[in-house]
């Protein structure tokens, strides 16, 4: 599979690999962040990449189902060492949220009734709220720039929150309108997570200006690379099934993210609502309150945010019928999220990688994802709102008509220590500019000052 590491540009596989052990550490803040960290340290500090070669890398990221630093690290990492590389750059990008999240996770369930403990991720819940309504107005400014755009983002809101249709289905009915308005170029330009600057020219990094030998397209290696990810992927889905029965609690956490991992387009928190949709009101794993402090986890480690998922499989295997004791089960439901989820992202990377000129010239392609962008707005707005009635009301009803399903919150239940949390938390955000990690941690010493205090 073309595993050797050893390349032209004079960059050691050792090298590199504190590199992106480094770089792994420092990706809090989202996806824009941690691409402006890999930016800062293999174009303006190493002087690896050229701007040219990492925006192309970009372009095609995004894209991608699943989280596109992550899969970013992946393929510079490809670049770079080959197979090895990308595989080593991947999943060090990985490995420190996943056991810090695995950490918390166990914390979580073991602290979870002490009544500080509880305080913290009662204010944990506000800056939540805050950073996911955040999400909807950055995304929705690069994104809604046609009159098409923000009606997909529309349409898209009324039929998650309002008709509950499954996210798969309208990122389907999204890709198609696009597919259709490319004729017409009524789509406009994709936007991406901003300029990152022009700081080196392609032909002055250690890679040069010319693709690598191992880059070129190679239809064996691709088949052999290909087939290989499909197993390690899928293999363990249908064991599962085949050994535990597909009613297993194993089996439904490898079939549900096996699923997200093809349709999670527009980044984490429109996966989250595909999540809280199907989690939590279908399957039943988990309290939408639970889903909230599952996020505010993910928000503190370092890695790609759809980390949160990891938090699902842990708590769904953890109250299982698994046979196992319960942190066992947790343990493994945890470990293998991971592994259905980020396992085909290597696959994408390495299936597509060679081939990616082609990928963006496709223009109608290009329209496609760019309608998908825009119904993930609609999509992250739902996820907005759900998680604020359930943030500022203890109450929440669901008003059914037919096909029609709203949460209709009781404005009796309103929590006026929670709303003050959210006003301020959103304050010291948009006037105070504050980053992620001091948001969250800012709100969760409030929530317990206000335990303290007697408030809540």
């Amino acid at each position: 599979m073309s595993q050797s590491p050893s390349v032209s540009h004079g960059v050691s596989f050792r090298e590199a690999l504190w590199v992106w052990t480094r770089i792994a550490l420092l990706s809090f803040g989202g996806p824009a962040g941690q691409i402006a960290v890999m930016h800062r340290i293999l174009v303006e500090e190493k002087r690896w990449i050229g701007d040219g070669r990492f925006l192309h890398a970009l372009n095609f990221c995004m894209l991608l189902p699943g989280p596109e630093a992550q899969q970013l690290a992946t393929y510079l990492g490809w670049l770079m060492h080959r197979t090895l590389g990308g595989l080593a750059a991947g999943l060090l990008f990985i490995l420190p949220g996943a056991v810090s999240i695995l950490a918390l996770s166990i914390l979580y369930v073991q602290l979870g009734e002490v009544p500080l403990v509880q305080a913290l991720f009662f204010g944990l819940k506000a800056a939540v709220l805050v950073v996911v309504v955040q999400a909807v107005f950055r995304l929705g400014g690069k994104t809604l720039r046609t009159p098409l755009a923000r009606g997909l983002a529309a349409g898209a809101f009324v039929a998650i929150y309002a008709f509950s249709v499954p996210f798969p289905l309208i990122v389907l009915g999204a890709g198609v309108i696009g597919l259709a308005a490319a004729r017409w170029n009524l789509m406009g330009s994709g936007a991406g997570h901003g300029e990152t600057g022009t700081s080196l020219a392609d032909a002055d990094s250690a890679l040069g200006a010319a693709p690598p030998a191992h880059a070129r397209p190679n239809l064996a290696w691709a088949l052999r690379i290909g087939g290989t990810l499909l197993v390690l992927w899928l293999g363990p889905v249908a064991a599962l099934g085949l050994t535990l029965g597909w009613d297993n609690v194993f089996t439904e956490i490898a079939l549900f993210f096996s699923k997200l991992a093809v349709v999670t387009f527009g980044g984490a928190y429109a996966v989250l609502a595909y999540v809280a949709q199907a989690a939590v009101e279908t399957h039943g794993w988990l309290a939408p309150g639970e889903m909230i402090d599952g996020l505010g986890l993910a928000e503190t480690t370092p890695g790609p945010l759809i980390m949160v998922t990891q938090f699902v499989g842990f708590l769904a295997a953890l109250r299982g019928d698994t046979g196992l004791s319960p942190l066992a089960a947790g343990a493994l439901g945890a470990a293998l999220t991971t592994w259905v989820t980020f396992t085909p992202c290597f696959l994408w990377i390495f299936l597509g990688a060679p081939y990616v000129e082609a990928l963006r010239q496709a223009k109608a392609l290009a329209a496609a994802l760019a309608a998908v962008s825009a119904a993930v707005v609609g999509v992250i707005l739902n996820l907005a709102l759900w998680f604020g009635v359930r943030v500022l009301f203890s109450e929440v009803d669901v008003l059914s008509a037919g096909p029609l399903a709203l949460d209709v919150p009781r404005l009796s239940s309103l929590e006026p220590v929670s709303l003050a949390l959210t006003a301020a938390a959103g304050l010291a955000a948009w006037r105070l500019r504050l980053g992620v990690p001091t948001l969250i941690a800012a709100s969760a010493a409030a929530g317990m000052a206000a335990h303290l205090a007697g408030l809540v």
